[in-house]
């Protein structure tokens, strides 16, 4: 089960630079193999294999579940998207047409965010997360102008030196295993298991470098730098699943790093580390989106922002823990939905200029309804499941007696709504009429309908199973 989630996509992705008439309907072929076989994997847990290193544990399924329901309705999406791409844009590269290309690497890209959620072997986590940079990075690049050029180097070089001081820590955490003449094995259980007889000075340097090199890849500031430019020169596709998936897989490693110092008696470090760079990221965030005038890198500091909630989530105890999965979904499935949205506008209006976009809503009431509706569910509006989840965030730090780092932090969300909401009232409102009608194909706004109607029905009730495992997670 665990091989065919990893080598399906990427035996498909192959497919699609072979048959290259046919490669967008692969793309679709793959996310419906992947999801098929996640929802299996609700139903019967898979073994695990070569000997533990590879697993599903209740976080990997959580994960797991957000990355396949989003390539899904991502490929869904690409079906139109790809159509709509000027002439300039069909090129080949090494004799590959540039679209085959793109659906390959997405492909790829889906394999390697498999392979890092369900890698129990955290080198094996450390080699999946840097192949997901080198089968991202051709996506950003997809545009192939100067700014997507900058913006893939940018990424490459960030998110590289990032994932090279993660490599630096888990060869710190290997130090910190070998202790009484005993050497044990990077795989999770076993860490967990032993976490007392880890070493505390290795452990602690470990924990230091991993957070910080998964930080860069997470998107945490002051480490975000690659992010914003990555976003927002990224096709609308592409921008879906970096924000909405790939975050969450270095987010995933840092969880891992954090579950191994708690059992080793080290929360303390583990909650003030965290609970800084969440604060951090929050304030970084609040001033890049006021004032903000390109509506794909506002979605980007955003995706700062609620990567930031995360930290301070798991940084607040079981609770936190709980909101910080809870938030995972809910900001995961709102981002796609923005994203995919501005795909539309872009599209449309042929600019990322928020002063060059108005009137939306006269334009077309059904898009400009879902671009308000996605604001209110990501600004953290009831009756959306983001409410939800930060509201459990905020209570959490309560809980815990940090009550100046939860004013704080509510605070900092309160400019961030002024700036969001400035931004996207700005683009709806008003009578400017467009020279042409927008074209609004149903395969490109039924994606983002759906994700809404999640988030929509995530802000009135918890599905048993889904709430089963995330109290699961929280209970680790």
């Amino acid at each position: 089960m665990i091989a065919g989630l990893i080598l399906i996509p990427f035996i498909i992705g192959i497919a699609a630079l072979l048959l290259k008439n046919i490669s967008k309907y692969l793309l679709f072929a793959g996310a419906v193999f992947h999801a098929l076989l996640t929802i299996f994997c609700w139903f019967k847990q898979p073994l695990p294999m070569l000997g533990g290193w590879l697993g599903i544990d209740s976080v990997g399924m959580l994960f797991l579940s957000i990355t396949s329901l989003l390539f899904f309705v991502v490929s869904i999406y690409s079906l139109s998207y790809l159509e709509d791409e000027s002439e300039e844009e069909k090129a080949d590269i090494l004799g590959v047409p540039s679209k085959s290309l793109f659906v390959a690497c997405q492909l790829f890209f889906l394999s390697a965010m498999t392979l890092v959620i369900t890698s129990q072997h955290l080198v094996v986590m450390w080699i999946a997360i840097e192949a997901t940079t080198l089968a991202s990075a051709p996506l950003i690049f997809f545009h192939r102008n100067p700014r997507s050029l900058e913006a893939t180097w940018k990424y490459l070089l960030i998110c590289s030196v990032g994932v090279a001081l993660a490599l630096l820590g888990n060869f710190f955490l290997g130090i910190s295993a070998s202790t009484n003449n005993k050497q044990i094995s990077l795989v999770l259980n076993d860490l967990l298991s032993n976490a007392s007889q880890l070493d505390p000075e290795w452990l602690k340097a470990a924990f230091i470098l991993i957070v910080v090199g998964y930080g860069t890849k997470m998107g945490l500031a002051p480490l975000h730098t690659w992010l914003p430019d990555a976003h927002s020169e990224s096709p609308s596709p592409v921008s879906a699943l970096l924000s909405g998936a790939l975050l969450n897989c270095a987010f995933l490693g840092i969880f891992r790093i954090y579950q191994i110092c708690n059992k080793a008696g080290m929360t303390t470090l583990t909650s003030d580390v965290l609970i800084a760079f969440g604060l951090f990221s929050l304030a970084v965030s609040a001033i890049f989106i006021l004032g903000q005038n390109d509506y794909k890198r506002l979605l980007a500091y955003s995706s700062v922002e609620h990567m930031g909630l995360l930290a301070l989530g798991i940084g607040f105890g079981a609770s936190g823990v709980f909101g910080s999965m809870l938030h995972t979904l809910n900001h995961s499935i709102t981002k796609a939905t923005l994203f995919l949205l501005a795909g539309v506008i872009l599209l449309n209006y042929r600019s990322k200029k928020i002063n060059e976009v108005r009137g939306i809503l006269f334009n077309s009431k059904s898009l400009g309804i879902l671009w308000l509706l996605g604001f209110l569910s990501i600004s953290g509006s009831p009756p959306f499941g983001i409410f939800v989840s930060e509201l459990t965030i905020i209570k959490a730090g309560f809980e815990q007696g940090r009550h100046i780092i939860a004013i704080i932090t509510l605070v900092l969300l309160s400019f961030i709504f002024i700036g969001m909401a400035t931004a996207f009232l700005n683009m709806t409102n008003g009578k400017t009429p467009t020279e042409k009608p927008l074209k609004l194909k149903p395969a490109m706004i039924y994606p983002p309908v759906v994700l809404l109607i999640c988030s929509l029905i995530l802000g009135f009730y918890i599905p048993l199973p889904l709430k089963e495992i995330i109290k699961n997670i929280a209970n680790y």
